[in-house]
Parts: C-alpha cells; structure tokens; sequence
C-alpha cells in the first residue's frame, strides 16, 4: 500500500517546494495536485518534477471538460518526461456548477467524455497517428462540424512512457463500474472500507468482467483524514473531518441533487444524511456538524490513538487499497506521515 497525500498550490513556489521536499524525505510515495477553480496543477506539477527526486506525481483531478483530450495527453507526457516517467494523470468530471460556471462548456455526457479521454490519450501515447470516433469527442472533427479540413496527427516527441497510469474518481454506480473496466485506478471520495462493498462492490465486479488482462489489477486510491494521539489538537481533526462531511452532505448541491448525500444514504445512514442536510439547508450548520455519526468519523478517517489507526490501516489493506491518500495538518503532519509509512512498509 503507497502512501499518498494532496497538496494545494498557495501561491509561493519556494514554500511549496520546501513541502514537497519534506514529504519526500518523510517517505510519502506520491502528491497529488489538485486544481479546482484556483492554479494551473500542470504548470506547478511541472515545476516540482524539476525540484524532486523520488516522489510520484499525479493530478488530483484534471477535469475532462477543462483540456481536450489531446492536451490532457500532452500535458501528461510531458510531466511524465520532466519527472523521469514518475507520473500519474487523474481525470474526473467535476460537476456542471464548475463545467459551465467556470469553463463555460456544456456538462454533457460525462461519461462518454471520460472514455473517449482515456481511449485518446492512450492512442496518442501510442505514437500512432490519432483517429477517434467518440460519443463526445472524435478525431479528426467530422467533416459537417468544421472546415474539413483537419487530418490525423501523432505525437512529435519521443516519450518518456507510452503507458502513463489514468486514475479515474468516481462514485456513482455508472462511473465507477466504467472505471473498473477501463482505467489504471479508481479514485473514490468518502470511502469507507468497512462498507464499501454493498456500495460499490456490484459495478466493480460489473466493470472488472469487462476490464482487459492488459490493463492488469485495479488499483484504488483511498482518502482519509490523519491526526494520531489523544491531543487537543487531534480532537480539532476530529471535529474538522466532522465539518468536512456536513459540508459536502448538506450543503454541496440542490437538495434533490446531492451525490454525496445520496452516498451517505448508500453506506446505510439514510436518516442521519436526510437530518444532516435538512439542518445544514436551514441555517443550523453547527447542528447539522454535530449529526454526522461517530461510526463514520471512526471508520472513514484514521483519528485517534496509535493502536486505532493500526487496526485501521490493516482493515484498508485487507479490502485491496493501494494507495492511501492522506490528509494531516498541524505541526505533526510529517511525524504523522512518516509513522504511517513505516506500519505500512
């Protein structure tokens, strides 16, 4: 299992790299940059490639919406080439209110738009000329939608690989039954390994029957809250994490329309995800926080005690995590970091 954690671009390069420096030396295996509506992840990822030595890259997500397809390829190539072939492309949807607010595109046919990504990118990592005839993106643009006059192009420069890793986040049944059948790794959100199964365990065996033997195993990439020991300031974590998921369970997204909600529900804490929304859409945030359940802030995080996030730890090996994507603030964050790494090797 890699120990892995994100990391948002604040703006000083030198601070940053100094971060990035530091987990390197504590041992994480990989950072994942993520971009949202703020930086440019390519242009910073490309900028720690020439300050690092070891850790692995990934964005954490590129939204498919955001690149064509092709300079989503491109971008990957070439971070993989600045960073010695240590590169990972995370590619997701994101959502409309982004897609459209942000970007100023339709939000249409996610999915389809996810695979003809994948498909692209791989045939232009292949070094072939590039033709596509996709669901939402086809190559060369169909003669009745431009000039006609585009052809099939290829890739100029040698790469570093021809097989960058694609990790595709996906929590709805769908998504993530295509991400099984078609990408490197799945990266969930919320994930509690405890329940994941009777959440997920149908599209993942769904996509796994349809999955190529090329492709080989599929990796997952878990997300945690980290805070280890009895302090104060480890009990703020706990609280923190509990905020985190009032958040995105009340108030992220219309009331009818709240995947998180709806995952909530999934996992079996129907009546709590239905209580936490409605306080958190009438203005009670704080009561809304305090609704969240303890079990989920126990089993969806690694909060607490040594002997805690210990038993934690084997529980997501056991379920097939290989990658644990850790979040740790607080002056302790690189101890913590480093101690998780050593129970895991």
């Amino acid at each position: 299992m890699k120990l892995c954690t994100g990391l948002f671009f604040d703006g000083d390069p030198e601070r940053f790299a100094a971060r990035i420096l530091d987990l390197e030396a504590a041992g994480v295996d990989m950072v994942l940059i993520p971009e949202i509506y703020g930086f440019d992840q390519i242009s910073v990822l490309g900028y720690i490639a020439a300050k690092t030595k070891r850790i692995e890259l990934m964005t954490g997500i590129v939204n498919v919406f955001s690149r064509s397809p092709a300079l989503i390829a491109q971008s990957a190539a070439t971070i993989d080439a600045l960073s010695g072939g240590r590169f990972t492309l995370g590619i997701g949807t994101s959502g409309a209110q982004v897609i459209e607010g942000w970007h100023g595109v339709p939000f249409r046919r996610p999915l389809g738009r996810t695979r003809d990504t994948v498909d692209i990118c791989r045939k232009v990592w292949s070094g072939d000329k590039v033709t596509h005839d996709g669901k939402s993106v086809s190559l060369p643009l169909p003669v009745e939608e431009g000039t006609g006059l585009g052809k099939p192009l290829k890739f100029m420069n040698r790469m570093q690989r021809q097989d960058i890793p694609i990790v595709i986040a996906s929590i709805g049944p769908s998504n993530v039954e295509m991400t099984a059948e078609i990408a490197d790794g799945w990266q969930p959100i919320h994930f509690v390994p405890d329940r994941f199964e009777r959440v997920w365990g149908e599209a993942l065996a769904v996509g796994n029957a349809k999955r190529s033997p090329d492709l080989g195993p599929l990796s997952i990439f878990a997300d945690a809250q980290l805070a280890i020991g009895e302090s104060e300031e480890v009990t703020e974590a706990r609280e923190g994490s509990r905020g985190h998921i009032a958040f995105y369970v009340g108030g992220m997204g219309a009331k009818s329309k709240n995947y998180y909600n709806d995952l909530f529900c999934r996992y079996g804490w129907e009546e709590e995800a239905e209580k936490i929304q409605d306080l958190f859409l009438g203005g009670q945030r704080a009561e809304a926080t305090a609704a969240v359940p303890d079990e989920y802030i126990d089993t969806a995080n690694l909060i607490g005690p040594e002997s805690h996030i210990k038993e934690r730890l084997a529980v997501y090996k056991d379920v097939g995590v290989t990658h644990l994507t850790l979040s740790a603030q607080g002056a302790n964050s690189l101890n913590d970091l480093a101690a998780v790494k050593s129970w895991i090797e």
